[in-house]
């Protein structure tokens, strides 16, 4: 009976092991996750917004992919 308990007792410990680096990993995650600046992007919304243009050199590249 002894050798169960002594099993037992380490399969506690290992447990309790595996989920305290699970909770240390999460919370050094958690902590290290950058902030959302919402200011800088309140900023970026007064600009033209940045996208595709067809510009001359495109069209040309456009002109000489046709089959």
């Amino acid at each position: 009976m002894s050798d169960r308990n002594s099993r037992l007792s380490r399969r506690s410990f290992l447990l309790t092991l595996g989920a305290g680096g699970a909770a240390t990993a999460a919370a050094v995650i958690a902590k290290a996750a950058p902030e959302i600046q919402p200011a800088a992007t309140a900023a970026r919304a007064g600009r033209a917004a940045p996208g595709y243009r067809e510009s001359a050199h495109v069209s040309r590249y456009y002109r000489t992919t046709k089959v």
